[in-house]
Order: structure tokens, then sequence, then C-alpha cells
């Protein structure tokens, strides 16, 4: 997989919007001792490249009443329709997060719901139609951690010939 290599205004830039995604571009720009053109075309190649990816407004699940969390292993009765089942797992609103995983589990999901009997009624009525052998669930009691990945500098491989990996990088 190839890697854009950022450079330090990329990562200041990146580390301002993380801490919040409606900060003005001039006062980006007044941090990062740049234009505010300069922000705004750095800003436009990141999202062109798939670095950054739009912002949003969050919404804290519990405060709008929904007191469970559960991470599910699914298992399917026919891996073939794997899918099919992501299509399907789309439509169900408590789901919030599907994974493709190496392991056991044919996917893993986060649902939220209001409460545990309303947890039973979405595995039941709503994950069970969907094909599955068995399920494997998980409450969270509490989120300890929630943030953006660091953007760190990764240290440069070895290659054949010493520079072939920096070399991709910088070229990507």
């Amino acid at each position: 997989m190839s890697h854009y290599k950022l450079d330090p205004l990329d990562k200041k830039i990146i580390d301002l919007v993380l801490k919040d995604a409606r900060i003005p571009f001039l006062e980006v720009a007044r941090a990062c001792n740049v234009s505010g053109a300069a922000i705004h075309q750095r800003i436009q190649k990141l999202t062109n490249l798939g670095i950054l990816k739009g912002s949003q407004y969050i919404v804290d699940p519990e405060k709008i009443g929904y007191e469970t969390c559960a991470y599910i292993g699914l298992y399917l009765k026919d891996p073939e329709r794997f899918d099919e089942v992501v299509q399907a797992l789309k439509e169900i609103p408590e789901v919030v997060e599907c994974h493709y995983t190496t392991g056991g589990f044919d996917m893993f999901i986060k649902i939220y719901a209001y409460n545990n009997h309303h947890l039973l009624t979405v595995i039941h009525d709503k994950l069970q139609p969907l094909g599955l052998s068995r399920s494997e669930t998980i409450i969270s009691f509490n989120e300890a951690i929630n943030r953006p990945i660091a953007v760190m500098d990764f240290p440069e491989e070895d290659s054949e010939d010493g520079e072939g990996d920096k070399k991709n990088r910088e070229n990507d």
C-alpha cells in the first residue's frame, strides 16, 4: 500500500483540524504562518488524497437514549453471502460499524441499543435472519479512549537498495 509522505505543514494542519473541524482556514493559516490560500490548497490536496475525509458533528449516543454499546462477532452459515449480509447490515440503524477481521469471526460489528432488551431484540429480530450460525456479544460498559489516529513519522523501511520505500512514498 502506498503512503503519502506528510510534510511538517501538512501535519500541523491535520493536527489543528482534528482538534476543531470548524476552525476557520484563516486561523489555521495564522497558526501555520502561511496564507489562507495556501491552507485552502493544502486541505483540498489532503482531501483529494483521501487523507482527510470530511468533517462531521458527533452525536453522543448516551445523551439521546442509547445506553448499551455492544460489539458482536458474527459467524455466517454461508460465508459466500458476505457482501449480501454487509448490505443488509447497512439497513439496520443500530449498526454503526462493520469490520472484516482475522480470527474466527466472519465479521465484527458495533451497535448501539437503548438498553439490553433492545439489544436482544436487534440480535434476535434483525441479525439472526441474516443467516448467522451464531454470534458472540461483548457489551461495553464505558468508552475509555476515543481519539483520531495520531499523525506521526513512520520509521524508514529498508529495501534492497535502501531507498526504494522512501522514494515510493515520496513519489505517491
